[in-house]
């Protein structure tokens, strides 16, 4: 029987509709990523036919999304904020809620151009590269604890021409300053784990546990913040919703003289905890 892209599309639709939101548009991603083209090529092309391997190789790419693989380790990318990045199982999915904390970032920084910037726990590095492109003056460096993470952070780097440094390290371990200070870090708390979807529950556990509450990591990352960020500085960690009281908490309790708070997404849930430091005081 001959099997069409039309055909594979809407078989692979039909069995994605638990494991997917949109289960059509990721029947036809999965075939654009097996045929190597844009899935306007797919669409514009839905009565070729597909031989007999890549029916096969169709299938197969199929159950592993309908058995919770997320997405973009079957293509091995994901967009953010209007650029491509290479994703392993290593490495954390770039999300759009994230893009809030690379705005702010991006916005702090038309000010101070040549800034020292550090994203703590890069992954794949889609926050150091964004910056780094955006803010091509500032000087930036991307830290993780994961060797394989940063490796795909790299690939990433040199992939879109981005200037960043990149050190094994962690948190903020082996930084002596930074003006600006920016994390995605792990903020689920151990009791949600179980609720997660299957998918989430695929990527790096190390990079989404922390602890009883969610908020170990950030914790951590404050108490090195302090001795590291300059006076003017900003501070930018994203969150997760529910957590903005308690992180705002730790924040002043580590920064008792700074401007803290917590900013909320489009979805009106909270984001992204930032801290201002105070300008240096000048002495006459």
């Amino acid at each position: 029987m001959r099997c069409t892209c039309a055909s594979a599309r809407d078989w692979a639709a039909q069995r994605l509709r638990a494991a997917a939101d949109r289960p059509q548009v990721e029947a036809e991603l999965l075939l654009a990523h097996l045929l190597d083209c844009p899935r306007v090529h797919v669409l514009a092309h839905l009565e070729d036919a597909l031989a007999p391997e890549q029916a096969a190789a169709y299938r197969a790419l199929v159950e592993r999304r309908a058995a919770g693989e997320p997405l973009p380790y079957l293509t091995g990318r994901a967009p953010f904020f209007g650029r491509e990045f290479a994703v392993t199982p290593a490495t954390l999915i770039p999300r759009p809620e994230t893009e809030l904390l690379v705005e702010l970032a991006l916005d702090w920084l038309k000010l101070r151009p040549r800034a020292r910037v550090v994203d703590v726990g890069t992954g794949s590095g889609c926050i150091a590269v964004t910056l780094a492109c955006h803010a091509p003056e500032a000087r930036v460096t991307a830290t993780d604890i994961a060797a394989d993470a940063l490796a795909v952070a790299r690939s990433n780097a040199t992939r879109h021409g981005a200037r960043v440094r990149f050190v094994r390290a962690d948190l903020l371990a082996p930084v002596a300053w930074a003006d600006l200070i920016v994390s995605n870090p792990p903020y689920v708390a151990t009791g949600e784990w179980d609720a997660l979807p299957p998918s989430v529950q695929r990527e790096p556990r190390g990079a989404l546990l922390a602890g009883e509450d969610g908020l170990d990591a950030i914790r951590r990352l404050l108490a090195q913040a302090v001795s590291r960020l300059r006076p003017g500085g900003l501070l930018l960690v994203e969150i997760g919703a529910g957590q903005g009281d308690a992180a705002q908490a730790a924040a002043q309790a580590a920064f008792p003289q700074a401007k803290c708070e917590v900013l909320r997404d489009l979805a009106g849930k909270d984001r992204v905890l930032r801290v201002e430091t105070g300008e240096p005081t000048t002495s006459f």
